[in-house]
């Protein structure tokens, strides 16, 4: 069936459709040990849609045994190359084959426009596998140079376990980020997808299986951060944890790893990213188009977002009019309907820290130009307004924190010294833009930002061939491109005495 309909056929699909909600262990669905579960509701109207297996410390016992086993086992770690690479392409082509199903499921699990969720997010993820699986011969190994009486091999080795946490904003593609790497260096996989979002992983590991993945070596818990996420952070026999959520949360695996046994950490942590205009922008439209959807896409909820937009002073009224007027065609609405930009928040607990949020902004003497409500209450789901703030100061909380929502805070500077100081004052560092023709600048602004990626004439590009990470609190290590490949996996050191 073609994925192109209208409203009124995807919220017919919508209806139709039916839900895994068991966890994903050794090959079997099965029911949370305790049989407890939780409610699933969807943010676009509030309903719930099924309730999924709960799983806690016993769960997560019982998943890393049957990692461990499959890895022990050695039928995915020992399989040839070329064969991993077949399994984790059928992998890729099910996921395209299966996007109607995914991009719905993110959709009524997330509330992102279904528009986005077909283009982009089922896409990307299968990309994101495919691209790892190309990768599985491509991580070679080395022979150092000793003395003719020894040889000595430097090989890249599996880590053994891993632990995958991923967050709800976007859950496959974040799933997909780890999941690909991960598999592909050889290793076994415990996921857990957040409580709010976890229909799409669980459909994954069913699709993997299908793809030929041998039983136990991807299984999905489903189940609460401080629950089943704790366990896997504190589990003894889990190798090493990637983790992409909130720099707090990231902050309790790094205790966690101390507790334990000190098992290895990739940490993808919040953002506050400045979005920085100069007056001697090449296209300023393309700017303000990009500072728009860089707030907006999503309903903000990106830790790329760029929340803070920095404007040089002599262009800020002319600029912030254009990107008022992108924003005014990106008003929330239901996310079934194709021609929506900008769907739900995802559930009514981040809603409310949004709009706490927006009044803290208000009382704090920001000037509120757009937006700043929640809207389509009526329908039960979880909506505010694209949401702008002029004059604001750098020490607003709506400038430091992480919203994590439709809220852009507009900042203004002299020159370049001036944009570095507000750009860097912040204890994240994980994305910036640079909107100039100046060559100069551009690169100064590039070396000096402090920052995982700087966007130059662009905002938010992206590919698997380079590594996406964070400086300072925004966290360790990345995902993406050979990095990731490397991240997942260990150096061995094996010296041969030929001589003997």
């Amino acid at each position: 069936m073609a994925i192109e309909a209208d409203v009124n056929e995807w919220r017919r699909r919508a209806a139709a459709l039916t839900f895994r909600n068991q966890a994903f262990i050794d090959g079997k669905f099965v029911d949370a040990v305790s049989g407890e579960t939780f409610d699933c509701a969807s943010p676009v109207d509030g309903r719930v849609l099924t309730t999924v297996a709960s799983c806690s410390e016993r769960d997560i016992d019982l998943a890393v045994a049957a990692a461990r086993r499959a890895f022990e086992k050695g039928l995915w770690r020992n399989m040839a190359p070329k064969q991993r690479k077949k399994v984790l392409l059928r992998l890729a082509d099910l996921l395209i084959e299966n996007t109607e199903q995914l991009a719905l499921l993110e959709t009524l699990d997330m509330g992102k426009p279904i528009r986005f969720s077909t283009a982009v997010d089922i896409r990307a993820a299968a990309e994101s596998i495919r691209w790892s699986a190309e990768a599985i011969d491509k991580l070679y190994g080395e022979v150092a140079p000793t003395s003719p009486d020894v040889l000595a091999l430097v090989t890249w080795e599996p880590v053994g376990v891993v632990g995958v946490v991923v967050p709800w904003n976007f859950p496959l593609i974040m799933a997909a980020w780890k999941v690909g790497p991960a598999l592909a260096a050889g290793n076994s996989i415990v996921l857990k997808p957040a409580e709010q979002s976890p229909l799409s992983a669980i459909w994954l590991a069913e699709l993997a299986v299908k793809a030929g993945l041998p039983e136990g070596v991807l299984n999905v818990v489903p189940g609460f951060g401080h629950t089943a996420g704790k366990a896997m952070g504190l589990h003894r026999d889990i190798d090493f944890v990637g983790f992409t959520g909130s720099t707090e949360v990231g902050k309790l695996f790094l205790t966690y790893s101390g507790q334990s046994n000190m098992k290895g950490l990739s940490l993808e942590c919040g953002g506050k990213s400045p979005n920085i205009v100069f007056s001697d922008a090449p296209n300023l439209d393309a700017a303000a188009k990009a500072a728009a959807f860089g707030i907006f896409f999503n309903q903000g909820e990106m830790c790329t977002a760029g929340s803070r937009l920095l404007i040089q002073k002599s262009i800020k009224d002319e600029f912030l009019a254009r990107v008022v007027a992108i924003g005014k065609t990106m008003q929330a609405g239901d996310p079934l309907d194709p021609k929506v930009k900008m769907g739900a928040i995802v559930d009514e607990k981040q809603m409310n820290r949004v709009l706490g949020y927006i009044s803290e902004g208000v009382s704090a003497g920001a000037n509120l130009v757009m937006g700043g409500s929640q809207v389509r209450s009526e329908t039960g789901g979880f909506y505010v307004e694209p949401t702008i703030f002029d004059d604001v100061r750098p020490d607003m909380t709506i400038a430091r924190d992480e919203i994590f929502g439709p809220v852009l805070s507009v900042l203004t500077f002299d020159g370049v010294e001036d944009a570095l100081r507000i750009a860097n004052a912040t204890i994240y560092g994980l994305g910036a833009g640079v909107w100039t023709r100046d060559l100069g600048t551009a690169h100064q602004m590039a070396r000096r930002l402090e920052s995982g990626t700087v966007w130059v004439n662009c905002y938010d590009a992206s590919d698997d061939t380079v590594p996406f990470g964070g400086f300072k609190q925004s966290g360790i290590g990345a995902d993406r491109s050979m990095h990731a490949l490397k991240k997942f996996s260990q150096l061995k050191t094996s010296w041969i005495n030929v001589a003997a």
